[in-house]
């Protein structure tokens, strides 16, 4: 299989981990030698209820076999998107409550950008220096990292960049900004939280120019931090937010909620403002509304917090300098990359699964399923202190 998968798919990086995989269930990937790891990564913060959960695995399988694919985004009523769609509705703020489906975060950020510049007749958007959100081109043009995007320019015009946390930065928010683009909690830049209620005074600039706060909720999104998305926990209530990864239950998919009439501005002047044809699909749509449904039926959300704190106190050692983040979306920082990749390889040599992040080379990303025990997170840390001993040795 190893041979296949570098001889005829592409490959994103020269030395991927290259883990022949078997199996998966719960808290567990399983290889073909018939090793077994315990997953603190998730998928990158995808698997929000764990591999093959049952109510997920249910939903799918009962929507097979009722119809898949049966027309393009926005022209038929299909009932798990609809469902999906209103849910949402009802657990977020008052004016986000109108949703459109897509196929994964980044295809979501490009209509969140579209969306603002359609609303506003604006064509300035403004990102963060460090930020992510994904890397088609109009995503990669808001990305706040130079050195991966020079080689593919030119990318979209009057993109500017500010610093995140950075008051300073927000006059430059004007009335020729369409919007701006913030991830809740940096991603990629090293799990950085906003501080000095810094989002609230992001969406009073934008109030007082009249453009657009877009939030991108992909990698907090669905529970991690301990409500269903990340913004609920700063008291602030953006125009669009975007959201992907763990809204799918390891199915892909991406969506952008905006009031309905911003969000029907998509539809006319020009028709098919935004479309997709996979979009909504049955199947995604279920695999959404039962992740969904799960994280509000049960206490999964707020036992994300405890679980934080429990990594916490388990976390400690002399190589590690902090750990960052919130609720299930953690990182460790360590003093080098070299230790950060050492610690990362011993512990899948040991049966834990690790992984980093994209442009804080000295970070370790732990974001395992909302749905792992303490007793696996007592198990996983104890591996990792193992390897820090061994790195610090």
């Amino acid at each position: 299989m190893i041979k296949d998968f570098y001889k005829y798919q592409a490959q994103t990086t020269p030395y991927p981990l290259g883990m022949e995989v078997s199996h998966a269930i719960g808290s567990y990937i399983y290889d073909t030698k018939g090793n077994k790891y315990l997953d603190f990564v998730a998928g990158v913060s995808a698997c929000t209820l764990g591999h093959q959960n049952p109510r997920v695995k249910k939903a799918i399988i009962d929507q097979l076999d009722k119809y898949l694919h049966v027309m393009v985004y926005g022209e038929y009523a299909q009932d798990p998107a609809i469902k999906l769609c209103k849910l949402l509705a009802e657990n977020m703020p008052e004016k986000l409550n109108k949703t459109y489906l897509v196929n994964s975060g980044t295809e979501a950020i490009e209509g969140a950008l579209k969306l603002a510049r359609r609303v506003t007749g604006r064509s300035q958007l403004i990102s963060c220096h460090n930020a992510y959100h994904g890397n088609t081109m109009g995503a990669m043009s808001v990305m706040g990292y130079e050195e991966r995007k020079q080689i593919f320019r030119p990318l979209i015009p009057d993109v500017d960049f500010i610093t995140f946390n950075s008051e300073d930065d927000l006059q430059k928010i004007t009335t020729k900004t369409a919007g701006i683009i913030l991830e809740t909690i940096q991603g990629g830049a090293g799990f950085i939280r906003p501080e000095n209620n810094f989002l609230k005074k992001v969406r009073q600039r934008c109030d007082e120019v009249g453009a657009m706060m877009i939030l991108d909720e992909i990698q907090p999104g669905f529970g991690r931090t301990g409500k269903l998305f990340g913004f609920q926990n700063y008291n602030v209530v953006p125009d669009v937010v975007v959201m992907g990864k763990g809204m799918g239950g390891g199915m892909p998919v991406g969506a952008f909620t905006a009031n309905s009439e911003h969000m029907d501005l998509l539809s006319d002047n020009p028709k098919l403002g935004h479309i997709t044809t996979f979009g909504g699909h049955p199947v995604i749509a279920a695999a959404c509304l039962a992740t969904l449904q799960e994280l509000l039926e049960t206490d999964l959300m707020q036992k994300a917090l405890e679980k934080e704190q429990l990594f916490r106190n388990l976390l400690k050692h002399k190589l590690i300098n902090e750990v960052r983040g919130e609720g299930l979306m953690l990182a460790i920082m360590t003093e080098s990359p070299e230790i950060t990749n050492n610690i990362i390889l011993k512990c899948q040599d040991k049966g834990l699964i690790l992984f980093w992040l994209l442009f804080e080379p000295c970070a370790i990303r732990i974001t395992p399923p909302l749905t792992i025990s303490n007793e696996e997170i007592i198990e996983g840390c104890g591996i990792i202190i193992e390897g820090m001993n061994e790195v610090g040795s």
